[in-house]
């Protein structure tokens, strides 16, 4: 894992970006693998920026959406379709064609899973995944457990995960998690994750000392030889 300390937030979302856009211009068709939250979206923003700057580099890429909240209307402001389509979507003008989608509120679950795992089977792997750090060391909805589910699931969404700032601007809050599982982003041939915050220095902490476990999903990603780990200087203790 390379790992990279950043003086701001401004300093990692810019150094994100233009880790991205070098991933995209070797790949045309590239597919991004997306995290919602805090954590990416100024690397979206700017990425945004450069749409306007050079709207062709992105006419191919392609997007999968990480993980949704379940039991909510897809509308809902907060969530991550909503969010993905305001910061990622729109702004790069990916059409339908280009976006593999949860749907937050589909009549099965379960299939909408099997769904999801289709088409990522079908155009995976995945080539480069943004993820973020959960407070409790969950990558996606992949929350801390006895054992790790390795494709797309249906989640049980732990309390702190409710507790995320989404979650909370919801009058209902999500009843379960629909996630791609570690194995889906295990295989992915780049992994970027983005680390921000003064409230995440003690999961770093764990994160950081390269002890592999279910009870911090994230520390599998030293298991994967390809990863870049930007954190903002204020994370680190």
């Amino acid at each position: 894992m390379k790992i990279e300390v950043c003086s701001t937030y401004q300093e990692l979302s810019h150094k994100a970006k233009d880790l991205i856009l070098q991933e995209i211009e070797k790949n045309k068709n590239l597919l991004l693998c997306a995290a919602t939250g805090g954590s990416p979206t100024e690397t979206y923003d700017l990425l945004g920026i450069e749409y306007q700057k050079r709207p062709e580099i992105f006419a191919e890429l392609r997007i999968v959406k990480l993980d949704e909240w379940g039991g909510i209307p897809m509308n809902h402001p907060d969530t991550c379709e909503s969010y993905l389509q305001a910061h990622l979507i729109h702004p790069l003008q990916v059409s339908d064609s280009r976006f593999i989608s949860f749907n937050s509120n589909p009549e099965e679950p379960t299939q909408e899973c099997t769904n999801i795992q289709d088409k990522l089977n079908l155009q995976g792997p995945i080539d480069l995944c943004i993820l973020g750090l959960g407070m409790n060391g969950h990558l996606a909805f992949n929350e801390p457990a006895g054992f790790l589910q390795p494709n797309c699931h249906i989640a049980e969404l732990s309390a702190k995960s409710l507790q995320h700032p989404m979650a909370l601007g919801m009058q209902k809050p999500p009843t379960f998690g629909l996630t791609l599982g570690m194995a889906d982003i295990l295989h992915t041939k780049l992994i970027l994750i983005l680390i921000v915050g003064s409230q995440k220095r003690t999961i770093v902490s764990q994160f950081l000392s390269q002890q592999i476990t279910c009870s911090v999903p994230a520390s599998f990603l030293w298991l994967h030889p390809n990863v870049i780990c930007l954190i903002e200087k204020d994370a680190m203790e």
